[in-house]
């Protein structure tokens, strides 16, 4: 059986490979090629792997060349040109792209992980065989799009920095950006045989979206470093919170922002640590010209509750940092306005992280509440305080829900449960069933 994987980035055992930068994202897939891999002998599958480069270029020879092809750890993988940066305009360029490199691979299956990007809709006219097509539900933009300003005053909403004006990428255009992927995702899961989700959440939205599909439930393989650590609070960071990204306003950082100075008052050591692209930065002439509406006004709040001491941004990290983060933590929290199922909560899971989120899409599939963790109504900011000082005042209780969490992830997360799964549902697949 032949299963080509079409992927959002280079997966970092590729990137190795090319002496290429490796993204800090979707690293569980590496885990999950190299268990198809080592037993290849028993699921007869020949995997290659497919994915966009916006700067594909550098790796191909001859301006007409329509994808570049290479090997690593015995997995051939197919580089092709998209506008990564731009994923909400369709190119009709890359159905070309893909035809070509699925003449040249000739998959029995394809599975496309995410709906994120246009490749996805070029995926499913480019591969004619829609009941051998296999989506897998990561986030869904078109759900995105109706709540991204997260209750932002109207005032922040239409503000614009000079930053925002040259690259036409305001709040209300970058809302407008997740509509119209929304519209190539709506496109292509009219069309697929199958799909993949994890929570009721998505199954909900997936049965409107593509009535015609199979669902077939399949859990996540989450990074291999969390399975490997486990958390101690007498080892962590007091009155330590992580929150794994605040990029955009659905992730919910001037939630936290509102309530984190009642946090300090009560626990004057407390900080909040921000992983992910540093979009408050604003201390160079470069800073300020590159800030966003939505940074600014982070920015503001931050200043305003007089937190400039209680917020620290550390950036992108890799698995390893940020699994030493997550072991530092007091609290982690997800305080998303909508998600499907973070890997963030699993991995915080997994370690044993006490974890508050808010009970948005998915995430109740994931948590307990009251055992795992906590969770708390997204609109009400003092639910979301009253969590987290629940657990910072008492040991115990984070203890328990921090061994009860473990045994929760590793039973979700369970990464040879998961891959017979997808064994499974691959043999269906490729049998009609």
């Amino acid at each position: 059986m032949k299963v080509l994987w079409l992927c959002n980035i280079m997966l970092p055992f590729i990137a190795k490979s090319l002496g290429h930068k490796i993204v800090v994202k979707e690293g569980w897939l590496s885990g999950l090629a190299g268990s198809i891999m080592a037993n290849k002998s028993n699921n007869n599958i020949t995997l290659s792997i497919a994915f966009p480069e916006s700067d594909a270029l550098s790796f191909v020879k001859g301006d007409d060349a329509l994808f570049y092809k290479g090997t690593a750890q015995g997995i051939d993988y197919y580089i092709f040109r998209e506008d990564t940066v731009h994923p909400e305009k369709y190119d009709e360029s890359i159905e070309k792209s893909l035809k070509e490199i699925v003449n040249d691979f000739e998959p029995d299956i394809v599975h496309i992980f995410g709906t994120e990007y246009p490749h996805t809709l070029a995926m499913t006219k480019a591969f004619t065989h829609p009941s051998r097509i296999l989506v897998g539900i990561q986030g869904l933009c078109s759900s995105i799009a109706d709540v991204y300003m997260a209750d932002l005053p109207y005032s922040v909403q239409k503000k614009k920095t000079f930053r925002d004006f040259i690259k036409k990428d305001g709040l209300y255009e970058q809302q407008e950006k997740f509509v119209l992927r929304g519209e190539n995702e709506k496109k292509a899961l009219a069309v697929v045989g199958n799909v993949t989700g994890r929570t009721d959440f998505d199954r909900e939205v997936t049965s409107k979206l593509a009535p015609q599909a199979k669902y077939y439930f399949m859990n996540e393989t989450l990074r291999a470093e969390f399975y490997k650590e486990e958390w101690d609070i007498d080892r962590i960071e007091r009155y330590s919170l992580f929150l794994s990204q605040g990029n955009y306003p659905i992730k919910g950082l001037h939630y936290v922002l509102d309530i984190l100075a009642d946090v300090v008052k009560v626990y004057k050591d407390t900080v909040l640590y921000v992983a992910g692209d540093v979009i408050t930065a604003n201390e160079t002439i470069k800073d300020k010209i590159k800030i966003s509406g939505y940074g600014k006004y982070l920015l503001k709040l931050i200043k305003k509750n007089g937190l400039e001491e209680n917020v620290k941004f550390v950036g992108r990290l890799n698995s390893d940092k940020m699994c030493a983060r997550f072991l530092k933590t007091h609290v982690f929290i997800c305080p998303s306005a909508i998600e499907n199922s973070p890997n963030s909560v699993g991995e915080a899971m997994l370690l044993g992280v006490p974890v508050v989120a808010a009970d948005v899409g998915g995430i109740p599939n994931l948590l307990e509440d009251g055992r795992d963790g906590f969770l708390y109504d997204h609109t009400k900011k003092q639910q979301l305080k009253d969590c987290i000082l629940r657990i910072f005042n008492d040991d115990k209780l984070a203890m328990n829900m921090s061994s009860n969490a473990r045994v929760h992830a590793r039973r979700t997360h369970d990464p040879k449960a998961n891959y017979n799964t997808l064994m499974d549902i691959y043999a269906k697949i490729n049998r009609g069933d």
